[in-house]
């Protein structure tokens, strides 16, 4: 089960700790498809984030509306899981009790207690139920936090970098996990991440995002066959696209010469 969201106008401001004005977000807009795989890249303060935690109900615009199916984001539900850059996990509970943690809160755990072990095995962890955070490693930590965030069957599934603190071998291994979770669960996925050969192996389409304030400045669509290959002549190609489409972005305006 998925969800549409909608993005309108939206507008986020803050003020830092020096007391200055930070145009965070400005007029952004963007809709998504239920069931769709999103990314959005831009450099580093753009926003991104800022947006993730908009649509979790984490956060709320100064002006603009966020939707889902239709129905205002007002505060954070449980139809939208979030998975963040560092897991979050509690590291006095088990792999088991993490994973567990979501039905004990929404108290739906003596009814739902066999999910547990079935998205253990969804994320590859059997064996390990009895480990603590600190006993497994990067990845599997972040499989874990996977796990407790689809376990209460989201509509959409917020995903702010998990795997930016992961060595490249398990980043991929993990990269096919998510993708694997995504085709058997259907559920809408939107990732926030610096990589770009991420975005183009995973997603459907990959939005791009301006330096302060964010703004969406392109959509690019990925219309490549899955599974991917990262060293495939399509895939390439698009790859330095985008990597040109940033150095233009990025670069200093040049004067303007009138005679």
């Amino acid at each position: 089960m998925s969800s549409s969201i909608s993005i309108s106008r939206v507008n986020r401001v803050y003020t830092d700790t020096d007391g200055n004005t930070v145009n965070a977000l400005a007029d952004v807009s963007l809709d998504i498809k239920a069931g769709e795989f999103i990314s959005i890249i831009g450099p580093s303060g753009c926003g991104k984030t800022t947006l993730l935690r908009l649509i979790a109900g984490l956060d709320k615009p100064q002006s603009g509306e966020l939707s889902i199916d239709e129905r205002t984001i007002k505060d954070v539900s449980t139809e939208r899981g979030y998975v963040f850059q560092q897991g979050g996990l509690f590291p006095w509970l088990t792999v088991e009790k993490n994973i567990a943690y979501g039905l004990k809160a929404r108290g739906v755990f003596k009814r739902d207690r066999s999910k547990v072990s079935e998205y253990i095995s969804l994320v590859g962890l059997d064996g390990f139920e009895s480990a603590y955070p600190h006993q497994i490693s990067g990845g599997m930590a972040q499989r874990v936090a996977i796990a407790r965030a689809l376990i209460n069957e989201p509509k959409a599934l917020l995903l702010d970098e998990p795997m930016g603190a992961l060595d490249s071998f398990t980043r991929a291994d993990l990269q096919d996990k998510l993708i694997e979770l995504w085709k058997q669960k259907g559920t809408t996925m939107i990732l926030v991440t610096h990589d770009i050969d991420e975005a183009i192996y995973l997603s459907d389409r990959i939005v791009i995002m301006t330096p302060r304030p964010g703004k969406i400045s392109s959509i690019v669509n990925v219309d490549l066959p899955r599974p991917r290959h990262r060293g495939g002549g399509e895939f390439l190609a698009l790859r330095k696209s985008i990597l040109e489409f940033f150095e233009l972005a990025q670069a200093q305006p040049q004067p303007e010469y009138i005679i």
